[in-house]
C-alpha cells in the first residue's frame, strides 16, 4: 500500500469511524501523510487543524486524479547519444532488478520469507543520467513515464 492509498484508506476511515477515539490519530496521521505530497502545505495543516472532512477528500481526489500538464513549449532538446541511451537503460534495469529482489528477500513476521512475488513495477530513474536521457528514451519507446518522476519498462 503506498502513502495515497494509505490517505484514502484514511479518509475512508473518518468518513465511517469504527472507532470513535481513534478519530484523533487517523487525523494526526493524514496530517503526517500528507506532508510527502506536492501540496500547498499551510493549506494541509489548516484542513487537518479545523477536521474538515470535506476539504480533505477534496485533496486527497486532487492528488489521485492530477491535472494534465500545461502544455509548454519545447525549447531546443539536447542531443542524446545511443551509447548514452543504453548505458542509461541498462543501469535502469539494474535498479530496477535489485528493488525487486531487495523487496523479495524482506523477512516478514516469521523467520522464513513469505515467497511472493515484488509488486514493484516502476522506479525513479538513476540521477547519474541527466533527464533528457530518460525523456529521450520515453521518446524511442525504450521507457513509459509512470508519474511523478518515476518510469516502468513497457
Amino acid at each position: 500500500m503506498n502513502a495515497l492509498e494509505k490517505l484514502r484508506s484514511v479518509v475512508e476511515d473518518l468518513r465511517a469511524p469504527t472507532n470513535p477515539l481513534g478519530v484523533l490519530d487517523q487525523w494526526q496521521l493524514a496530517g503526517r501523510l500528507l506532508t510527502r505530497f506536492p501540496v500547498d502545505q499551510p493549506e494541509a495543516a489548516r484542513i487537518c487543524r479545523e477536521r474538515n472532512l470535506a476539504a480533505l477528500d477534496a485533496m486527497v481526489t486532487e492528488l489521485e486524479t492530477p491535472a494534465e500538464p500545461k502544455p509548454t513549449r519545447e525549447g531546443p532538446t539536447e542531443a542524446v547519444s545511443e551509447g548514452d541511451m543504453t548505458a542509461a537503460l541498462k543501469a535502469f534495469k539494474k535498479r530496477l532488478k535489485l528493488a525487486r529482489l531487495a523487496d523479495e528477500s524482506r523477512l516478514g513476521g516469521r523467520y522464513t520469507s513469505g515467497g511472493r512475488e515484488s509488486q514493484i513495477d516502476a522506479i525513479i530513474p538513476p540521477n547519474e543520467f541527466p533527464a533528457a536521457v530518460w525523456k529521450a528514451l520515453e521518446k524511442a519507446g525504450r521507457l513509459k513515464h509512470t508519474g511523478q518522476g518515476f518510469y516502468a519498462e513497457p
